[in-house]
């Protein structure tokens, strides 16, 4: 996301966690694949994690899932393919609404070497779209590329296009080039066939100088994504200095960008069905993944709120997950 607005999860600190705990129920959310989650984007997104948890070649300033511990360039397996294609499989025969299978989850998801094997695997089973987010940092080596032609969307990221501000946002690994991730970025658009929507996710007083957008303009007019679509920061983020924008700001520099780019609008209630069958389980299922709030919550479970804050209040007692004050709002998230 890359932890962003969409889907993420730490799979491997919750292997853990669930080895310390005197609990021997093994819940499902040890699965590869989590939800169908509410994407103020994709609708109701099946999202597919592939990585080790925080395995990522940035450490963004705004993660929500916390610091990186080490940055990673390598790719690697990580996991073998059947353990992540049979709980989508599963997923897909359960009859809830999915409008997306969404790779994004712990980390940056093209690290998984996998990643275009599993792709064709997936559009074999289905014709739901397929939507890949990114960081973008791996696009200017052509395998990363050539991996991500069978997707129906992907969303890569481009948060500053001046390298001081590139830095300072996203703290690359320092062998990292911006000039490479946007000559990437445009190679990228002139081979995929599909929807590329192009993610900005702006911190005040880091990355939305005049200077800085005037970069990221120029960038935009050689990327040439579908679309721009503008973020801040919504959720706790790594560092608790880093703040987001208000909507008149991001109003500002959508209309700075031009044509191409659009604010990011809130997710809105949709309908789902059938209930989980564990509802505990599938609270945990989403809290492992990303800081989620109480609304979120109930509409992506298709439960009421009082239900909801009951196992919320009961696994903060129990201190499985933790209740962290955000913007206003509280956010649940692992201990």
């Amino acid at each position: 996301m890359t932890g962003r607005s969409g889907n993420s999860s730490p799979l491997i600190k919750a292997n853990k966690d669930l080895k310390a705990s005197p609990r021997k129920k093994k819940p499902v959310a040890l699965s590869h694949v989590y939800g169908p989650v509410p994407s103020r984007r994709l609708g109701y997104s099946l999202g597919v994690d592939i990585l080790p948890f925080k395995t990522c070649s940035f450490d963004c300033i705004y993660c929500q899932l916390g610091r990186t511990p080490r940055r990673a360039l390598r790719r690697a397996k990580y996991f073998a393919s059947q353990d992540i294609l049979a709980p989508i499989k599963k997923a897909l025969a359960s009859g809830r609404k999915i409008d997306y299978i969404t790779f994004s989850g712990s980390g940056e998801p093209t690290l998984n070497r996998d990643i275009g094997k599993l792709i064709h695997e997936i559009k074999r089973m289905t014709n739901i779209p397929v939507a890949v987010l990114t960081n973008s940092s791996m696009l200017f080596r052509k395998p990363v590329r050539q991996a991500l032609l069978a997707a129906d969307l992907v969303v890569p990221s481009l948060d500053a296009a001046a390298a001081a501000a590139f830095r300072k946002v996203n703290r690359p690994d320092p062998s990292l080039r911006l000039e490479n991730i946007i000559e990437g970025l445009e190679k990228f658009r002139r081979e995929f066939r599909g929807q590329i929507w192009l993610e900005v996710m702006l911190v005040k007083g880091i990355n939305d100088s005049p200077a800085d957008l005037q970069a990221l303009k120029k960038a935009v007019a050689k990327i040439k994504p579908d679309k721009v679509q503008l973020n801040t920061v919504a959720r706790p983020p790594a560092e608790k200095w880093a703040r987001p924008l208000s909507r008149k700001e991001l109003d500002d520099v959508r209309d700075q960008l031009g044509g191409r780019a659009e604010v990011v609008a809130d997710f809105k209630e949709m309908s789902q069905c059938p209930l989980p069958e564990n509802l505990e389980d599938a609270v945990l299922s989403v809290v492992r993944r990303r800081p989620v709030n109480l609304k979120d919550l109930a509409e992506m479970l298709g439960q009421d709120k009082r239900a909801i804050l009951k196992i919320l209040k009961g696994l903060a007692d129990q201190g499985r997950i933790k209740r962290v004050p955000h913007a206003r709002t509280s956010y649940y998230e692992l201990p």
